[in-house]
């Protein structure tokens, strides 16, 4: 039985989110050494006012990720996958030892800067439910065609479970297009900007010209990236996943069936999320999917342990 760990993207976090984490001494020096790299408290980043910043948000929630594992590493509960979803992609690869934590901290707050101040207002994301990719890609050259604004595919989170990128106005207009194409929901998400779309391409390059000096390291087990749902086995690699992936779609569904073909069988997504949960209970039943967000700590270890056929 193989532990997978899985870390949410922006869109996961609520007001809160980073004072619910474990009371744990594993987390108390995470927030302690995030607090110093950045020279503020962490714990003020999860204000609903301060919420309102993307560099809050995607802070915080490597924060919250790199916590979850760091208290599961201390009870031997280390994960043989390791993948996020957008900005959870960077504690994956803490959790793998391919990044060191602070420099995880440093690459995410630039990344957030470039990206807010790419679309400081006026985009975001819109999630598809009931669609398959095919379909919402015809559906985005129509409306692009017809002079209604261009949409992008910006995640498959599952096969009808699809998020798309554009502006304000556009993503409105998408939104009454797909529901009359037969669409069961098409909902605005939390997220100012518009992620894993070509909009990005500028501000990725930056961020990979600046992460060049950055030390990575080939991964403890396996690191599963965003662009590919693919395993990847060098630094480098992970460096340059890591550094463009705000531009590309983000094929998570690809990376799940990856993990769970290659044997994960307990998934445990770090808090604050449940999405990723919900999916792989959905596609991949015979698995076993736990959300930290869920269950007090030292019940979440226990259920993990007698599913991967562990004592207690």
């Amino acid at each position: 039985m193989t532990l997978a760990c899985l870390f949410p993207g922006q869109g996961a976090q609520s007001p809160g989110f980073l004072h619910r984490l474990p009371a744990h001494e594993a987390v108390r020096e995470t927030i302690a050494e995030a607090s110093a790299v950045l020279g503020i408290d962490v714990l003020t980043l999860d204000s609903a006012d301060a919420l309102r910043s993307t560099v809050a948000v995607q802070i915080g929630l490597t924060v919250a990720g790199v916590a979850l594992a760091r208290a599961l590493a201390r009870d031997a509960l280390v994960p043989q996958f390791s993948a996020g979803l957008s900005v959870g992609a960077f504690p994956a690869a803490v959790c793998c030892g391919a990044l060191a934590f602070g420099d995880a901290i440093r690459m995410v707050k630039k990344r957030a800067e470039l990206m807010e101040t790419a679309y400081p207002a006026g985009f975001g994301l819109t999630a598809v439910a009931g669609l398959g990719e095919t379909q919402l890609e015809m559906l985005a050259t129509e409306q692009a065609d017809r002079g209604g604004g261009r949409v992008y595919i910006g995640n498959v989170n599952a096969p009808r479970q699809i998020v798309v990128a554009g502006d304000d106005a556009a993503l409105e207009a998408f939104a009454v297009r797909a529901l009359a194409a037969g669409a069961r929901k098409a909902q605005r998400l939390d997220v100012a900007i518009p992620s894993h779309c070509e909009l990005l391409a500028e501000a990725a390059d930056e961020l990979e010209m600046w992460s060049r000096e950055i030390p990575f390291h080939a991964p403890q087990g396996v690191y599963v990236d965003n662009r590919g749902g693919r395993p990847l086995h060098s630094g480098d690699a992970i460096r340059l996943d890591l550094a463009t992936n705000m531009r590309y779609t983000v094929r998570w569904f690809d990376a799940l069936t990856v993990m769970a073909e290659s044997g994960a069988s307990v998934f445990v997504e770090a808090p604050p999320g449940q999405v990723l949960t919900d999916i792989a209970r959905e596609h991949f039943p015979d698995t076993t999917a736990l959300a930290a967000s869920t269950l007090p700590l030292d019940r979440l270890t226990a259920i993990m342990r007698r599913r991967l056929g562990e004592s207690d």
